[in-house]
């Protein structure tokens, strides 16, 4: 169960720090939606590529707060990865600071909301 609500979390907190990103740039319309896939979609497989080599779902890991760097550094690589994928979906650049602000505000995104399910999960036992 922990599992699907950690999956079901992270899919919701990258498509909320997706959605955030193009707000900031006035592109909320209905008329964005294809635009705001080509970059939750690599997203979302850079990070479930990711995630399982730094055992992100390992009850142990997941568990425990001095692990709370490893969502971060997940997304320090996967929000890069997704930059490429992104670039090769659209056949455009790949503009290194997107980059850059995409892993920062990915890992900003996942510390929180992994932080949340951790401090909620110890709430509730």
């Amino acid at each position: 169960m922990n599992k699907t609500i950690l999956i079901l979390g992270d899919s919701i907190t990258l498509l909320l720090v997706t959605l955030i990103g193009f707000a900031t740039h006035g592109e909320t319309s209905i008329s964005f939606f294809p635009r705001i896939l080509t970059t939750f979609i690599p997203l979302i497989i850079g990070w479930f590529l990711l995630s399982p080599w730094f055992q992100l779902f390992n009850s142990e890991i997941d568990s425990n707060l001095k692990q709370l760097w490893r969502p971060a550094m997940t997304m320090l690589f996967a929000s890069p990865l997704a930059v490429i994928l992104r670039g090769l979906i659209l056949n455009a650049p790949i503009i290194p600071i997107f980059a850059v602000v995409l892993s920062a505000t990915s890992a900003l995104g996942m510390m929180i909301w992994r932080t949340s399910y951790l401090l909620l999960k110890y709430k509730l036992h």
